[in-house]
């Protein structure tokens, strides 16, 4: 995703808690270089506050009234791909984590996360990469075991560059610029490989592709 680095990050807060939600605007209010959006109550009013001020990121509570907040993730990202979901919940259990990324969220943080992380976060999924909190994302890598022979020998070789640097949890411009690649077939390679590993979102192939020992480097 494209931001004018001389504008604001312009964030939604949704939560069904009023002192939650308010707490969370207040603190990004504070933040250098961010800006709230506006603030929802319940999944409708955030689907429909996403497609009429277009933030750069919606920071999402999953355990909301009404269509609740892995429904309205799933909306968000359909009807406005532009517009990245931060999941910042109580649950850590691996279903709803799993739901969550399958959803469409960049990222997945955890209530009592601390100002620094939050901020990290909020800049990472707004950049296109993936983040969850570290003890969400040891268990749910975590495999009980990895098929002998190489990894993913349905990709071709380039396919498989491109999936290595989105398991480092590169955004699409990085992953371009170490390839020496044009965005756009950057873009096209990701669609290949994520039809050819039967995943539907970045953060789903990330996973699997940590699974099967991608991405054990740093960038």
């Amino acid at each position: 995703m494209a931001v004018d680095p001389s504008s604001p990050i312009r964030v939604l807060v949704v939560d069904d808690h009023p002192v939650v939600r308010r707490g969370l605007a207040a603190l990004i209010a504070t933040l250098p270089g961010f800006a709230v959006a506006g603030e929802a109550v319940d999944g409708e009013t955030a689907v429909k506050d996403a497609q009429l001020t277009r933030p750069d990121v919606v920071v999402m509570d999953l355990a909301m009234p009404g269509i609740g907040g892995l429904e309205a993730v799933r909306r968000i990202t359909a009807g406005t791909p532009s517009v990245a979901v931060l999941v910042l919940t109580m649950h850590e259990d691996d279903e709803t984590v799993r739901a969550a990324l399958q959803a469409g969220a960049r990222g997945y943080l955890l209530k009592g996360a601390e100002q620094e992380a939050i901020e990290s976060a909020l800049r990472a999924v707004v950049a296109g990469q993936t983040v969850m909190a570290a003890g969400v994302a040891a268990r749910l890598l975590q495999a009980p075991a990895v098929p002998a022979g190489p990894a993913f020998p349905e990709l071709t070789a380039r396919e498989h560059e491109v999936l290595e640097g989105l398991a480092r949890g590169w955004s699409n411009a990085t992953v371009a610029a170490s390839l020496a690649l044009s965005s756009k077939t950057v873009s096209n390679h990701i669609s290949s490989v994520f039809t050819k590993l039967g995943v539907a979102t970045r953060s789903e192939a990330i996973v699997l592709a940590h699974r099967r020992g991608l991405g054990a480097e740093g960038p």
